[in-house]
């Protein structure tokens, strides 16, 4: 990692990703999708499912969660002007950081659902330094992952 020591001494006073919410069309297939596909557990599901809350997540780790946010609740955004207009437009990707065995079973377990992937990259630059191996997948809305290892 060079002389790069940002990521030593990591306390709860750093400032981490908590959440990345995610403009989707039905919730429940879309944590079906992140749960059996990608390997993220589903959080609140079931609470979503029964009307208690208005919309579910999934784990990324015991820090960041995905939420799952339907489209049908983009007229209730009014936390900034314009924030509604962000509906049904994705960011250009959010990118997940593998043990390398685990970059192989998510190949393969989207594969298996015939969810293209792209080719593998070598050597892109990210958060830890310069990757070993990428590819590039869409979730059933349209939103686009990496998917990487630094191992």
């Amino acid at each position: 990692m060079g002389d790069d020591t940002s990521l030593r001494g990591m306390t709860d006073n750093t400032t981490r990703l908590d959440h990345v919410v995610l403009w989707v069309t039905d919730p429940v297939a879309s944590a079906d999708f992140y749960d059996k596909a990608v390997g993220l557990r589903p959080v609140r599901l079931s609470e979503f499912a029964e009307g208690k809350i208005p919309f579910p997540s999934v784990r990324l780790n015991d820090e960041t969660i995905i939420d799952l946010m339907p489209h049908s609740m983009a007229e209730r955004m009014k936390m900034l002007p314009g924030a509604a207009d962000s509906a049904g437009h994705p960011v250009n990707h959010v990118c997940l950081a593998l043990p390398a065995e685990h970059f192989d079973t998510l190949r393969s377990r989207l594969e298996e659902r015939a969810v293209p992937v792209s080719k593998i990259s070598y050597d892109s630059f990210g958060a830890r330094g310069s990757a070993t191996r990428s590819f590039y997948f869409r979730d059933p809305d349209g939103n686009v992952f990496e998917a990487r290892h630094y191992d």
